[in-house]
């Protein structure tokens, strides 16, 4: 009898914490690209270590890869002035046809730039939160 009780006053409890924690408020927005712009930036971070070795082909396949995941997300949320710079990242990074401007001094830069970029971006890009419980209530 005694574990019973315990068993409903647990379920009570997470049932009221839940129904507590539901009535706050939700963001109006997402931020969908921030999670790749922040990885974008550290693998290029990172890939500043390896440059000259051949595990740098990896990190340009990253840098690529989410250049275009964070490209599509702007895409996504309207804001295409940002196309034309992750599209330049795109080819910069691609691993495919690489450039080797490995031993310009302009390179190790762009490293720095274009990681600032992916946060930028990441933090901009936003898109309206399908799931927001409080647009009921703001008056339009």
């Amino acid at each position: 009898m005694g574990s019973h009780c315990l068993t409903l006053l647990l379920a009570g409890t997470v049932w009221l914490a839940l129904e507590v924690m539901s009535s706050y408020p939700t963001k109006s927005f997402r931020r969908t690209a921030l999670a790749p712009g922040i990885l974008g930036a550290i693998v290029l971070l990172a890939g500043l270590a390896l440059l000259d070795t051949g595990t740098y082909y990896w990190f340009q396949v990253g840098v690529a890869v989410l250049a275009a995941i964070v490209a599509v997300y702007a895409w996504q949320a309207k804001q295409w002035w940002w196309l034309p710079i992750l599209a330049g990242m795109v080819v910069a990074w691609n691993p495919i046809w690489p450039i080797n401007w490995h031993h310009w001094i302009g390179w190790l830069i762009a490293q720095y730039v274009a990681a600032v970029v992916f946060l930028v971006v990441g933090v901009l890009v936003k898109v309206p939160n399908p799931d927001d419980r409080n647009a009921k209530k703001r008056v339009h």
